[in-house]
């Protein structure tokens, strides 16, 4: 059986939450199905080492524009796979008549104004060609799949819950040493919370840093990642409030540093408006750092007993948040024990062993 996949954002320079699945779950893959031949798809040539193995076909198939409906199509028209996954984008026009799609999340039904008109109607209309066409679809959460069924009447059984895994290069870093040199490298000294993901509007960065703003004595905010859309007032917001000494933006924060990063800080605060899985809850936990993060979405599925949980359109909720985890050692502890449980519910090998099931069937 070929199995063919999608796999052009596996290759993105600054990879963030669906680049990243799609790296790790092809390499799960890979690794968990050795007796079906994998074909991967890209649109510019990979790393000749990335996902090295006997039973893998590369192709490389560049093109200028419109790469999914009109070069994949024809590539599907042409050498077709005896099924197709898509991890992290949209399905072609042309496409095996087994065609499997990951649905990330429907943050855009539920919070309109975190995203510009144009990615609205993107999202929308490529989630729903996506649930309409697709043989099967996987779902990052039961909160995606309910939303699934609720706004594009997808039939139940049609949607398979795999919850994604957990890089295993994510782990509690002991070494202080290596801490403080990560620390430096982005400009951090001292005690501090973090929240990491990329700066856009449903992160729910204006309110972190208004309810920030109302706590006493709590060490510094770090908000890390890449600038996304609507940011530039997140820095101003700072500035009025008189936070430039206390909210620091480092950018971008490397793969190889975000476990030492996360393990050096207090807590991780991710009061994100919505989340179709919620990485860096995950990541927190498994770093042995206890988390703050939304009630909402799929946060609290994922979150289980191990994070403390806050209305993320609340501001006084958060900012009480804040101030109890950072002034109550006992807490932080009992979440940190809960975190580690709560991670084996999380496993590339688990998530991979379900699509390929799906897939084969």
């Amino acid at each position: 059986m070929i199995i063919g996949i999608d796999a052009s954002r596996a290759v993105a320079a600054l990879p963030t939450g669906t680049e990243l699945y799609s790296q790790q779950l092809i390499r799960a893959l890979i690794d968990s199905a050795p007796d079906r031949r994998f074909r991967l798809y890209f649109n510019q040539p990979p790393a000749a080492d990335l996902f090295k193995a006997d039973h893998v076909e590369i192709r490389t198939i560049s093109f200028p524009r419109l790469w999914t409906h009109a070069r994949l199509s024809l590539e599907m028209a042409l050498h077709r796979p005896d099924a197709l996954f898509v991890p992290a984008h949209v399905l072609p026009i042309v496409r095996p008549r087994k065609s499997v799609v990951t649905v990330h999340d429907l943050g855009y039904v539920h919070f309109p104004n975190s995203h510009t008109r144009f990615q609205r109607w993107y999202l929308d209309v490529s989630t729903r060609w996506n649930a309409r066409t697709a043989t099967r679809l996987i779902a990052d959460s039961q909160a995606t799949k309910d939303d699934l069924i609720r706004h594009y009447e997808t039939p139940a059984d049609k949607i398979v819950v795999a919850y994604p895994g957990l890089d295993p290069s994510v782990r509690r870093v002991e070494d202080t040493a290596q801490i403080e040199t990560v620390k430096s490298k982005y400009g951090i000294d001292g005690d501090y919370l973090l929240t990491l993901g990329t700066l856009q509007p449903r992160k729910n960065l204006a309110r972190l840093i208004k309810a920030y703003s109302r706590t006493k004595a709590a060490p510094k905010l770090v908000i890390a990642g890449k600038k996304g859309w609507l940011y530039d007032s997140l820095f101003k917001q700072v500035e009025r409030l008189n936070l430039t000494e206390r909210v620091i933006f480092p950018g971008y924060v490397a793969g190889i540093d975000k476990a030492a990063l996360m393990s050096g800080a207090t807590a991780l605060v991710f009061p994100s408006l919505y989340e179709g899985f919620g990485f860096p809850v995950v990541e927190a936990m498994a770093c042995g750092t206890p988390a703050v993060c939304s009630n909402t979405s799929s946060l609290k599925e994922v979150a289980g007993d191990a994070a403390l949980l806050v209305n993320p359109t609340d501001t006084d909720d958060i900012a009480a948040a804040i101030q109890y985890i950072t002034s109550n050692a006992e807490l932080r502890h009992t979440l940190v024990e809960s975190g580690y449980a709560q991670i084996g519910k999380f496993t590339w090998d688990a998530c991979a062993r379900t699509v390929v099931e799906v897939l084969s069937h």
